[in-house]
């Protein structure tokens, strides 16, 4: 009975370590037959909003009907609406709906009664749609007076223009992911551009009057071209056109540090509440949040309109640097106040109205399509242009796991076929032990 019990056992298990066998080879073979997983990044990556529902609600709904949108912590669409009938509407679509006492056409007006007053620098305002308010900051450069005449404009308008006053100063970040130098200041290059025949940086319109020449090292040895068609105040932006006309390899990714980047798929409009990164010369990579868009920013230098606000931190010389999402381009670092160790606040320069007015299209992964989108070359390791930073280098023990583990390579069917593997090579060795006691076993009782 023993005997017939361990039979049993050996067989089963001979079975389970052939179809290991059999299910490797599958899933081997299934994996080189797909495509190849996405190349591994050097950062965190959210789960992508529900981009565009929103918005896309919005405007179907109006302005009169609703109050702007935003991303929840879950990554749900969320719609201010001012009817019952816009909240079914919104709730039919699939996303939540809730209800303001102001519409969007209330929260443009009040904006442009401020934008008509007497302009106040180191003041902003911005649209928070969360709140269902207009919120004013003021610096630690506005005066008790300033501050009082903005107040006055304020309470003339409603209750929900909110006033708050901030620590630090609104400063333009002058000084990104890849330093670049001219006469004017240090600045960032923050995506690569094309209009089909020559090759650009996009960056800050602050960073430097047309014709401005820059380089990528502080003595002038190493050109990297000059600027044209920028736009500040008002918006923020900037070309730089390559001296030779072409950005060159790893076109297509942004650095965030320690050797490693991100690959640029795509360009999008910001969503409030979406989850963002931002890359700088200063102070590296940084992470936050969208708070509000929409911003009105009276710096020093000038009034610039229609940005993007943010939580995340930035220090002088990251200006012009790269914000985005999930490889998807949203913003160049324009300016803000407080910094990388008290925290403070962010704005940038949508990137689509960027490439709008100056008629370019950014530079992707060529597996990236879309409207926008231009093919970027074939980036190798160690080589990329300043617009472009540097590209993924290395592989990390933790990036190593985890492309073994993925179902879509070979790993886990090589790890399925070595399992089987050793429980044939065991079952065997376990059955010669067995046979060899059994044998002894029996001869010796016939000795003597």
């Amino acid at each position: 009975m023993r005997h017939a019990r361990r039979r049993v056992v050996r067989r089963v298990t001979r079975l389970a370590a052939v179809g290991g066998l059999l299910l490797g080879g599958a899933m081997v073979t299934n994996a080189v037959a797909s495509e190849p997983p996405a190349p591994t990044i050097g950062v965190p990556f959210t789960a992508p909003p529900a981009t565009g529902e929103g918005t896309d609600l919005v405007s179907r709904l109006g302005n009169s009907r609703t109050a702007g949108s935003w991303v929840d912590s879950a990554g749900r669409p969320v719609v201010a609406v001012t009817d019952e009938k816009a909240a079914a509407e919104v709730k039919r679509a699939g996303a939540r709906a809730k209800m303001v006492s102001h519409s969007m056409s209330d929260l443009k007006s009040a904006a442009a009664t401020l934008r008509s007053a007497p302009r106040v620098p180191g003041t902003s305002w911005a649209l928070d749609y969360k709140s269902n308010q207009v919120v004013v900051r003021g610096d630690s450069t506005v005066s008790a007076s300033d501050w009082s005449r903005m107040t006055e404009v304020a309470e003339g308008i409603g209750s929900f223009v909110r006033m708050e006053r901030t620590e630090g100063t609104f400063t333009t970040r002058l000084n990104g992911a890849q330093p670049i130098l001219s006469t004017a200041g240090r600045c960032s290059a923050g995506f690569n551009v094309t209009d089909g025949t020559s090759d650009f940086i996009l960056t800050a319109g602050h960073c430097g009057p047309d014709g401005s020449v820059w380089f990528a090292d502080d003595r002038g040895r190493s050109q990297v071209g000059t600027s044209l068609k920028g736009s500040f105040p008002g918006d923020d932006y900037s070309l730089v056109k390559y001296d030779g006309g072409r950005a060159g390899k790893g076109a297509d990714i942004v650095a965030v540090g320690d050797g490693k980047g991100v690959r640029i798929t795509g360009v999008a409009d910001a969503e409030v509440g979406q989850k963002i990164f931002r890359s700088g010369s200063t102070s590296g990579l940084r992470e936050g949040e969208v708070t509000a868009l929409n911003a009105t920013v009276n710096y020093p230098e000038g009034t610039v309109t229609g940005l993007i606000e943010t939580n995340v931190c930035a220090e002088p010389g990251d200006s012009g640097g790269p914000m985005f999402a999930d490889g998807v381009a949203l913003g160049v670092t324009s300016g803000g106040s407080g910094d990388c160790r008290a925290g403070g606040t962010t704005f940038f320069q949508p990137v689509t109205k960027a490439l709008t007015e100056l008629g370019v299209k950014l530079i992707v992964a060529r597996s990236a399509g879309g409207t926008g989108a231009a093919p970027a070359p074939s980036a190798s390791p160690g080589a990329a242009s300043p617009g472009s930073t540097a590209p993924i280098t290395g592989t990390d023990v933790s990036t190593l796991l985890s492309r073994l583990t993925d179902p879509r390579n070979v790993g886990p069917g090589m790890l399925v076929i070595a399992g089987s593997l050793v429980a044939l090579v065991a079952t065997r060795w376990i059955r010669a032990e067995q046979d060899r006691k059994a044998y002894r076993q029996y001869y010796s009782a016939t000795w003597g």
